[in-house]
């Protein structure tokens, strides 16, 4: 029976440079000639993986890329998208009205650029490597061409004020979306239905993989649901200690000395 492999990409399969090893890419190379599959699985979006994808010649046949949390899964060979999640646009100006009482920045996404309130240091930090082009407008749904699979929120400087943000977020809009970090700045918010954890599930019953026989590996607390989903779960050594504690295997390197390729050798069968 083939598997399937799910790996996050900044602190897991992408080193501190967002390069990947030679070491790992042949170990990733090996396991997807045993007849596996891969899927990158990450909170960053379409528009963004797949130049990343495709820069680091990470193009298997038979690849999915899940963005934004799980909102999105792409089919890498059709070049088409199986699965697009939105939030409705009724709840947009909520987030951003929450964000603005807060002080904290917020953007979000379209397939061509992201669409922020303010042209501040937030959105310098986060584009120093996501390099997209960004609107600034008040009016965020108007630039909208449809429902957008996240928000995100950044702090910088003040932790205790992104928490204060993400308990109002969850006291008002908790019973539709779903709050979680993905690194100690940035706040992912989508909705219920998404979530790494449930591409794991939906994409392995697409391809009729039992769900023993997905892998999931990560760094961070978005990952935490797809880590606990897979039949086996992997924490990367450099992981936050509450992923570290919930998965099944934690690597013996980090993500910048080639953590991830024994393990997957040893898994590839």
């Amino acid at each position: 029976m083939n598997k399937i492999f799910f790996s996050d990409l900044d602190g897991t399969l992408l080193t501190s440079k967002k390069e990947i090893s030679e070491k790992t890419r042949k170990a990733l190379d090996e396991f997807v000639s045993c007849g596996n599959r891969f899927a990158i699985c990450t909170g960053r979006g379409l528009d963004n993986v797949i130049p990343v994808a495709e820069k680091l010649g990470l193009n298997y046949p038979g690849m999915f890329l899940v963005c934004f949390n799980g909102a999105e899964i792409y089919d890498w060979d059709k070049k088409t998208s199986l699965l697009h999640i939105g939030i409705p646009f009724e709840l947009i100006p909520k987030i951003f009205g929450i964000a603005e009482r807060s002080g904290i920045h917020c953007h979000t996404y379209t397939p061509d650029y992201m669409i922020t309130p303010a042209d501040d240091e937030e959105i310098h930090y986060y584009n120093r490597v996501i390099q997209r082009p960004y609107v600034v407008t008040k009016d965020i749904v108007s630039r909208l061409p449809k429902e957008p699979c996240k928000v995100i929120g950044i702090e910088l400087h003040d932790h205790e004020k992104m928490e204060a943000f993400r308990k109002e977020i969850d006291s008002k809009l908790g019973d539709r979306l779903t709050t979680v970090y993905s690194n100690p700045y940035y706040l992912e918010i989508f909705m219920k239905e998404a979530g790494k954890g449930s591409a794991v599930l939906r994409l392995s019953q697409m391809l009729g993989i039992r769900i023993e026989d997905t892998i999931a590996a990560g760094d961070e607390k978005n990952d935490i649901s797809m880590i606990e989903a897979a039949g086996v779960g992997i924490a990367m050594i450099n992981a936050s200690e509450e992923v570290r504690k919930i998965a099944d295997v934690v690597t013996a390197a980090d993500n910048d000395h080639d953590g991830l390729a024994e393990i997957l050798r040893s898994l590839k069968d």
